[in-house]
């Protein structure tokens, strides 16, 4: 497998050309936004463009992209390429999610925010701008999502903050209001098997084919998935999504049985993860009028989008319940997939 580099180091681009290009006319045309927010689902190349742009822009703006490259171009063995990959810049500061100490929850704390609105009321130490990469930014509390809230109403000049989520509605109106959103959409079909032979060329071509079905048009989730297990347990989770909404009694106690085999719970931990993630998937296309799979059923007679979305949220309190208290994972499995059947 020929694996990506992280996005602060990666060169290429899939699928949002016109996002690329939308952050570069901004600049170039001189009303520059101070705030972006790209928001998309998880492993889509949220990172990946943000870091691209923060590369283009301390740069300089180089102008002109060469010949199948997508827009803010910067080449690979260009010196500030390998600078800003290696965090060398010194008029660049990043923000990603970290644990600290063991079981924390994954968040951006307020003490990190107020450390960039400091970097920031400096004088740029190249003469250019100053960039901020924040990663995530859904996991901000509230409280440092009102720190940074000071920074994007009062923005210093020559600075651009890029910010990405994954879930904007977590985020605080006021932050939504002071930034310009640009949205990234999955990759179709066709494009995902293009790089996914590109970075999987020793996997034949019907596996390719069930990554590109499975990862709903994510680069990111496409790799999660690539390893044997999760792709094993997505083709469960393809398979009995295929059978709503009355699979065979016998058939959900069969798989009840192959995801509770395992002692360790990884199997169970893993299959509802990816349940909830084709539920959560299958409603935003709907939502947004894309046009969804044939077992979210949202006729008159089926569920409504509402009823859809407390089934996602029942099955994340059903399988954090099931790990804490130790629970029977099998009549787990049983009692989520039944009120998804019912």
């Amino acid at each position: 497998m020929s694996l990506p580099p992280e996005p602060r180091a990666n060169p290429s681009l899939y699928g949002h050309d016109a996002a690329a290009a939308a952050l570069r006319d901004a600049a170039l045309s001189g009303r520059l936004h101070h705030g972006w927010l790209l928001t998309g689902p998880a492993g889509v190349g949220k990172a990946t463009l943000g870091w691209r742009y923060a590369r283009w822009m301390l740069a300089g703006l180089p102008r002109g992209t060469p010949p199948g490259e997508a827009p803010l171009h910067v080449r690979p063995t260009e010196p500030i390429f390998s600078r800003v990959a290696a965090g060398a810049h010194a008029d660049l500061r990043a923000l990603v999610p970290g644990t600290g100490e063991k079981g924390k929850k994954v968040i951006i704390r307020v003490e990190e925010v107020r450390e960039l609105a400091r970097f920031l009321a400096m004088t740029p130490a190249e003469g250019g701008w100053r960039v901020v990469v924040i990663e995530a930014l859904e996991a901000m509390n509230e409280q440092a999502q009102n720190a940074l809230l000071k920074t994007l109403e009062e923005p210093p000049p020559r600075a651009v903050l890029v910010l990405t989520s994954a879930a904007p509605d977590r985020l605080l109106p006021t932050i939504r209001s002071r930034v310009r959103r640009l949205d990234l959409f999955p990759l179709d079909e066709g494009l995902m098997g293009e790089v996914l032979a590109r970075w999987m060329p020793e996997l034949g071509e019907g596996d390719r084919a069930a990554l590109a079905r499975l990862s709903a048009g994510s680069p990111g989730r496409a790799l999660s998935l690539a390893d044997g297990e999760r792709l094993a347990m997505a083709r469960e989770v393809e398979g009995f999504l295929a059978r709503l909404p009355r699979p065979a009694p016998a058939e959900l106690h069969a798989l009840a049985d192959r995801l509770a085999a395992k002692r360790d719970g990884s199997a169970f931990v893993t299959f509802i993860a990816l349940l909830r993630d084709s539920l959560a998937t299958a409603l935003r296309q709907a939502g947004r009028g894309q046009g969804a799979p044939p077992w979210l059923d949202t006729s008159p007679g089926g569920r409504g989008l509402a009823d859809w979305a407390g089934l996602w949220d029942m099955l994340g309190r059903l399988a954090d319940e099931t790990e804490t208290l130790n629970l029977d994972r099998k009549q787990a499995v049983l009692t989520g997939l039944s009120r998804l059947s019912t």
